[in-house]
C-alpha cells in the first residue's frame, strides 16, 4: 500500500511540475523529453542527451552534414599539410560567448588541452593522437597530431569549444594543480558555450531550460523557439496525457509502440520516423562468467527471436547486420548474421567448458528501466535463454545506474541492452567507440574486451589516410569482429518521435543527420504558437 502511495505521489508531483511549466512562456516553449541524466560539459557528457545538449550550447570547428560530410562552423577555414600532422584552423571572426567576450584561437587551445587532460567524455577520440596545440594569431590556431588521423577533420564534431576565461573564473578545488577541478563542478549547472541557445535553469534531476542566445552568430529559424525544455521523460502514461494536453512537443523515441500509436490518434500529433545510424546492441561481457565463454555468448547469439524484436517489440526496425550500421561509410557487406536457430544455440552449449554446470552460472541482465521496450526485449531474452536450460536474471536499473555500474569490470552485469550512434559520419566512430581499449567501462563499451590485437586494427585503420584504404580496413575489422561475437547484435533503430505537429516544423527528420545529437538542433526547429488550438 506505501508503494501504491508514494507511486501516486510522485505522479502528482510529475504532473504539478508540467502544469507549472506548462502556465509559463508556453507559445514560446519547445519542450522535449529525453533520458536522463543530463551531462552538459564537453569534457564529460557523451550520451544522447547530453550531446544533443551540447550541440545547442557549444560551437565546434566543423559541423557534420546529413550527407555524411563536414563544413565550415566556428572554423571558416583551414589547411591540412602534405603528412597530414598539422591542421590549421581560421577561427570566425565575432563569434561571442554566452558569458561575454569573443572566441579565440585560445579558448580553442583551452578547450582541447583541457578534454584532453580531463580524459572523459569525448577526450577519448583525441587521446594518444593530438600532440599538440598553438596559438598563431587571434583567430589562428595549429593543431598538430603525433601521427596521422584519417578521420580527424569528422572527428572535430565532438570537439566543442569552451571560453577559457569562464571557465578560469569559475574554478573550484580539485586534482589538477593550477587549474582546481578544471571548472567541471561549475559546468555541471552552467554553460562556457558559443551556441544558440544558452542555460537558463538546470535543476539537475529534472530538466533543463535553455534561453535563445540573442548573439549568436549563426542561422537561427525565424521561429525558433525563445526557451527550449529538455525534459526528463516520465512514463509512458505521463507522457501520452502531456502530449494531448499538448503540454510537450517532441517525445523521447524510446516510447513504446503501442503509445505510439496512442499518441498518433490525437489531433494534431503525428509521428516522426526515420533510419538514423543508432545501432543496438546486447552487450556481452567478455570477460565474466559464464559469457566469457565465446560459446556461450554464440548461444545466446542463436537462440534470440530476432523477428519479434524487430516486428514487434521495435517494429520497422532492421535487423543489425554486424557492429556497424549499414547507412554510414566504411560499413562491410556481406557478414554472418545470426538468426534464430535453438538447435545450433544448444550445440554451442555443449562445447562451452561451462556446459554440465548451467546452473552455477546465471547470467545477469541489467535492464534499462527508462525504456519501456526494453524491458520486453529482456523478458523476451529470459524466455529465449530458458529455452535452452540457461538462467537469466534480470536487474532493474535507470539510465544513470547502468551508466555508473559501467564503470566497474566487476559490477557491469554480463548483458547490457545499450544503443550507439556514430560521433562522426564514419564506420571508425563506431569501431573506435564499442571496441577499442581507450574506451572501456563506459555506457559505450561494457563488453571489456581489452583486446590489444582488435586495438591495434583500429588503430592502423583510424591511422589510413587514403579514404578507401581506410574502409577496407574497417571491413576487416567488422569481420573480426563477427568472429569474436562480443555483443549479440541487434538491430539499427528506426527512430519515432510523436510531436506536435499542428505547430511544430522539425525540418530534421527529413533529412536526417547521422551524428547522435545533431537532428535536435533547437534552431532550426521553429514553433508556431497562433496555431496552437
Amino acid at each position: 500500500m506505501r508503494t501504491k502511495k508514494l507511486a501516486a505521489v510522485a505522479l502528482l508531483a510529475t504532473l504539478s511540475i508540467f502544469a507549472v511549466w506548462a502556465a509559463v512562456g508556453q507559445d514560446s516553449l519547445l519542450r522535449v523529453g529525453f533520458s536522463w541524466p543530463t551531462y552538459i560539459d564537453p569534457g564529460v557528457g557523451s550520451d544522447f542527451s547530453s550531446s544533443s545538449a551540447m550541440v545547442n550550447l557549444y560551437d565546434s570547428l566543423v559541423y557534420p552534414t546529413p550527407e555524411g560530410t563536414v563544413i565550415p562552423h566556428a572554423a571558416d577555414s583551414w589547411e591540412i599539410s602534405d603528412d597530414n600532422l598539422t591542421y590549421t584552423f581560421h577561427i570566425r571572426p565575432g563569434i561571442t560567448f554566452h558569458t561575454g567576450g569573443e572566441m579565440t584561437a585560445e579558448d580553442v587551445k583551452f578547450s582541447m588541452d583541457r578534454l584532453l587532460t580531463l580524459g572523459e567524455g569525448y577526450g577519448y577520440l583525441f587521446l594518444g593522437s593530438v600532440a599538440g596545440v598553438e596559438v598563431i594569431d587571434t583567430y589562428t590556431v595549429e593543431i598538430t597530431l603525433s601521427e596521422p588521423f584519417g578521420p580527424f577533420l569528422f572527428s572535430l564534431v565532438r570537439f566543442y569549444i569552451l571560453s577559457k576565461d569562464a571557465v578560469m573564473a569559475n574554478l573550484g578545488e580539485g586534482p589538477y594543480g593550477d587549474y582546481g577541478d578544471y571548472g567541471k563542478t561549475w559546468l555541471l549547472s552552467n554553460d562556457a558555450g558559443s551556441g544558440a541557445y544558452t542555460v537558463a535553469e538546470f535543476p539537475f534531476e529534472e530538466y533543463l531550460l535553455l534561453d535563445l542566445f540573442p548573439g549568436y552568430w549563426g542561422e537561427v529559424a525565424p521561429n525558433a523557439a525563445q526557451q527550449v525544455k529538455m525534459l526528463r521523460s516520465p512514463d509512458a502514461v505521463t507522457v501520452k496525457a502531456l502530449m494531448a494536453r499538448r503540454e510537450l512537443e517532441i517525445t523521447d523515441p524510446w516510447q513504446p509502440e503501442e503509445s505510439m500509436v496512442s499518441m498518433d490518434a490525437i489531433d494534431g500529433v503525428d509521428i516522426a520516423a526515420f533510419p538514423n545510424s543508432l545501432s543496438q546492441y546486447l552487450m556481452l561481457h567478455n570477460t565474466k562468467a559464464p559469457t566469457d565463454d565465446i560459446q556461450i555468448r554464440k548461444a545466446l547469439s542463436y537462440m534470440l527471436d530476432y523477428e519479434q524484436v524487430v516486428n514487434i517489440i521495435f517494429p520497422g526496425s532492421l535487423q543489425a547486420h554486424g557492429p556497424v550500421a549499414t547507412v554510414l561509410p566504411g560499413y562491410k557487406e556481406g557478414l554472418f548474421q545470426y538468426s534464430r536457430d535453438l538447435d545450433k544455440a544448444r550445440e554451442a552449449l555443449q562445447k562451452s567448458k561451462y556446459y554440465g554446470s548451467l546452473d552455477e552460472y546465471p547470467i545477469v541482465f541489467g535492464v534499462n528501466t527508462d525504456v519501456p521496450a526494453l524491458e520486453k526485449l529482456a523478458l523476451l531474452f529470459q524466455a529465449n535463454a530458458a529455452e535452452i536450460g540457461l538462467n537469466v536474471e534480470l536487474i532493474k536499473m535507470p539510465w544513470g545506474k547502468m551508466v555508473e555500474v559501467v564503470g566497474s569490470q566487476e559490477e557491469t552485469p554480463n548483458v547490457l541492452a545499450i544503443n550507439v550512434a556514430p560521433h562522426y559520419p564514419e564506420a571508425g566512430s563506431m569501431l573506435q567507440a564499442k571496441y577499442h581499449s581507450s574506451n572501456v567501462g563506459t555506457w559505450e563499451q561494457a563488453e571489456w574486451m581489452l583486446d590489444p590485437m582488435l586495438d591495434q586494427l583500429i588503430d592502423d585503420a583510424l591511422g589510413t589516410i587514403d579514404e578507401a584504404a581506410r574502409f577496407e580496413k574497417y571491413g576487416l575489422i567488422q569481420q573480426v569482429i563477427v568472429e569474436l561475437v562480443p555483443d549479440v547484435f541487434l538491430f539499427e533503430l528506426l527512430e519515432k518521435h510523436a510531436y506536435q505537429a499542428e505547430y511544430v516544423s522539425w525540418p530534421q527528420p527529413s533529412n536526417p543527420n547521422s551524428v547522435m545529437g545533431y537532428n535536435y538542433d533547437f534552431r532550426f526547429i521553429e514553433v508556431f504558437p497562433d496555431r496552437i488550438p
